[in-house]
């Protein structure tokens, strides 16, 4: 299954709802909640990410929900990775988990690693967003669609734009 499929089978579909919910009080807020599937590929992770979240979360823009790193051995079989064998530097997760993420949701992202890898699977929610999705729902708006670009596809179509429209010099 493709990460665009993981997405997928995320988002609720809400169209058969009579209305779309709304918040009962306005100090209630609630951003978009993503979840994503990092992969180091033949290793563990090495923690070289890990002030870059901590500065998402200590700046509020996301707010961490749940963290489970998995492994793959080269046979497929899955596991749990328990922090503490992760080295001291991801020990500030010890006891983030909130057991959201179930066993079934577990194999899934396992079935987007290779054999030999190591996964971190978050969910967090998008603090950042959390007036403007709080102010949609509450004019009874209801988000319909939502997706990612890869940054690879971006920059791969940035660059054959630039190939078009920057005219060859001229010798």
């Amino acid at each position: 299954m493709g990460e665009q499929e993981l997405a997928a089978d995320r988002t609720a579909d809400t169209s058969s709802q009579a209305a779309p919910p709304t918040d009962a009080g306005t100090d209630r807020e609630l951003g978009p909640i993503d979840y994503i599937v990092v992969e180091w590929a033949g290793r563990q992770p090495t923690g070289e990410a890990l002030p870059h979240l901590i500065d998402l979360i200590d700046r509020g823009i996301v707010r961490l929900i749940d963290i489970v790193f998995i492994t793959k051995d080269a046979d497929g079989t899955v596991a749990r990775l328990e922090i503490d064998s992760l080295g001291v530097d991801f020990a500030i997760f010890d006891g983030a988990s909130t057991s959201l993420l179930d066993d079934a949701d577990l194999a899934e992202a396992a079935g987007v690693i290779d054999p030999g890898s190591s996964a971190a699977v978050l969910i967090w929610e998008n603090t950042w967003a959390a007036p403007f999705a709080t102010a949609v729902r509450n004019n009874g708006g209801r988000l319909v669609a939502s997706g990612r670009i890869p940054a690879e596809a971006l920059l791969a179509q940035l660059d054959a734009v630039d190939e078009v429209t920057i005219p060859a010099s001229t010798a």
